[in-house]
Order: C-alpha cells, then sequence, then structure tokens
C-alpha cells in the first residue's frame, strides 16, 4: 500500500512517502506556522520516491493538536485530492506519533507527550513505554503550564516540541503507522484534535444613521 502522510502540525512540518509500511522519502520544512511550501514538499517526496500522484492509494494525515492552522491546510489538501482521485484517507493522532517516535528512539518508563496549547496551557497525555510497545495511561487532556513544571521537577519524562526531549511529530512516522491500520474515513470526517470547546461571540450589529 503506498501511502503519502502529512504532519504539518508543528513548526517542523513534513510529507512522506511509503510504502507497505517502509518510507522511501521524506521532505521537511521549518519556520511560521502559517507559511506551508506543502505541494513542493508533496512533488519533491513523489520525484525522490519515483512515484505518481496516480499511483498513490492512501493519505495519512497529522491531526493534532498543534497548530490549527498546519492541520486544517494538510486536512483540506486531503480531501482535496480525495474528490478529485478518490482514494483512501486516514487521520493520525500526533500525540501517538509523538509517542511511537519516543519509543523508536529508545525513550522508556512513564513518558509524557506535551504539545504546547497556547493560554499558558499544554495538551498532555500519558504513556507506558518499553522496546516491547508502549501503553496510553492516561488519555490526551489540557492542563496549566505549572503542572508540566511539576512532572518535570518530579523527575517524570516529558517529550513534545517545546518542552523536555524535543521531539517533533513527523510524516515519516505517520506513514508508518497508518500502514498497520485499515479504518478509512471520507474526507468529511478528518478532523483536528481540538479539544477546547469553541465558543463564538456575536458581533454587534452596526448601527447606521441616514
Amino acid at each position: 500500500m503506498t501511502i503519502l502522510a502529512f504532519e504539518f502540525s508543528s513548526e517542523r512540518r513534513s510529507v512522506a512517502l511509503a510504502y507497505d509500511g517502509v518510507v522511501r522519502s521524506e521532505a521537511e520544512e521549518s519556520g511560521s506556522y502559517r507559511v506551508t511550501n506543502a505541494f513542493a514538499l508533496t512533488k519533491k517526496v513523489l520525484t525522490e520516491a519515483k512515484v505518481s500522484r496516480e499511483e498513490v492509494e492512501v493519505i495519512a494525515v497529522g491531526l493534532g493538536p498543534g497548530s490549527y492552522t498546519g492541520i486544517r491546510a494538510a486536512i483540506a489538501l486531503a480531501q482535496g485530492w480525495q474528490l478529485a482521485c478518490g482514494i483512501k484517507l486516514l487521520g493520525v493522532s500526533s500525540a501517538d506519533c509523538l509517542a511511537a517516535q519516543a519509543q523508536a528512539e529508545k525513550i522508556f518508563g512513564r513518558v509524557n507527550v506535551v504539545i504546547d496549547a497556547q493560554r499558558e496551557e499544554f495538551y498532555v497525555s500519558t504513556w507506558n513505554i518499553s522496546e516491547a510497545g508502549r501503553t496510553e495511561v492516561s488519555p490526551l487532556k489540557i492542563v496549566p503550564a505549572a503542572e508540566i513544571e511539576a512532572l518535570k521537577l518530579a523527575g517524570e519524562a516529558c517529550v513534545g516540541p517545546e518542552t523536555g526531549s524535543i521531539i517533533f511529530p513527523s510524516a515519516a512516522m505517520v506513514a508508518r503507522l497508518a500502514a498497520v491500520r485499515t479504518d478509512f474515513v471520507t474526507g468529511e470526517k478528518l478532523e483536528p484534535i481540538y479539544l477546547r470547546e469553541t465558543a463564538f461571540v456575536k458581533a454587534i450589529p452596526v448601527l447606521r444613521s441616514y
């Protein structure tokens, strides 16, 4: 199965191409969350892997949490590709991706995956990780920054893009995780992982006098 993966949830955005779980090409960029050269990155990995757009069977997307703008860009690209070509889509938690990367880097024991949630808060999930496997023991939640500092002071391992052991979620790992899944979805089912309730404030109508 040929998988094209997008992971734009952090400041290090990446695209990867994998066949049956083996990564054949990957490209990344760093910088502003609001600028992503998604098409250039995609063209680069397809060219390096010598794979045409028509040969891509699945697109896997890192759903965050993280940069809302980046995640939305990745989802929009995947949705457009499905509309044009009818390919399969998968969403992968960026927190799960980070836990898998911690395991690959041999960070074992009780490990907290930490991602900046802005507003002096962080997303955190806790895992037991060993060479043989990894198990989530506390699901993703939002906590104050002080709670993350307390975890580090207590000697607990923290990994993520902004704190503790600095690890960025990668498209290569998204592709590897997607290779063992079959729970494909339609484009409208791809949604960012965003734990806060959405709140809208209705603007006061402008009164005009004539």
